[in-house]
């Protein structure tokens, strides 16, 4: 995504604010009313700083959304650990999509998931931001497959599942949980819907 030379501050001044906090009052803006739809303005009104300031730390929009982006789903890699040090399969996705109905639902965040809700326009003009949270999404199903897979070779889940078909529905019922929340459902339902969506995980041969 990003060329040899980084597009944020190269030299100069010290910044004047604190990168984390503004970062993170981003990370809402975007979360509450979308990628393409929030403007520089309202960025910088919101981050309580000036547009050349937010040009110097974070490069343009495009930059200051991929690392609110960076900042929401935390590292790949810690994921990729999580599902694989999980004791099954089926434990990963339920503490993955169990995770995201809690944090959908928070008191003290938008609704819905912000890679979903981000990128919801699906316009030319954001393909390539779109490509990137579309990255977060298949190293998720990615994980999950391989987890999956592994189950079934160890005769923890049944030899005819169909690996690709689970972790697609993992994600898929992530996608629904966000529209759900966009839409007022509380955390309850949310739950419920993941609780319905683990009891169609097939057994290990012989349950």
């Amino acid at each position: 995504m990003e060329s040899g030379t980084d597009p944020r501050r190269k030299s100069g001044r010290p910044l004047s604010f604190d990168r984390d906090d503004v970062l993170e009052k981003a990370m809402l803006m975007f979360w509450r009313h979308g990628y393409e739809t929030t403007p520089i303005s309202d960025l910088t009104r919101a981050m309580g700083i000036t547009a050349p300031s937010l040009y110097a730390a974070f490069g343009d929009k495009k930059h200051l959304f991929l690392e609110a982006v960076r900042r929401y789903a935390g590292d790949p890699d810690v994921m990729d650990t999580a599902i694989d040090a999980a004791p099954t399969a089926f434990e990963a996705a339920r503490s993955i999509l169990s995770g995201a109905a809690a944090t959908f639902t928070g008191a003290d965040t938008p609704p819905g998931c912000l890679l979903a809700s981000a990128t919801a326009s699906g316009s030319a003009a954001s393909a390539d931001v779109q490509a990137e949270v579309a990255r977060y999404r298949r190293r998720l199903r990615d994980g999950l497959k391989a987890r999956i897979e592994r189950d079934i070779a160890d005769g923890l889940i049944d030899a005819r599942a169909d690996a690709s078909a689970l972790a697609d529905l993992a994600v898929a019922v992530m996608q629904g949980l966000s529209v759900m929340a966009r839409d007022g459902a509380g955390r309850e339902a949310l739950q419920s819907v993941v609780d319905a969506s683990m009891r169609a995980w097939p057994a290990a041969p012989g349950d």
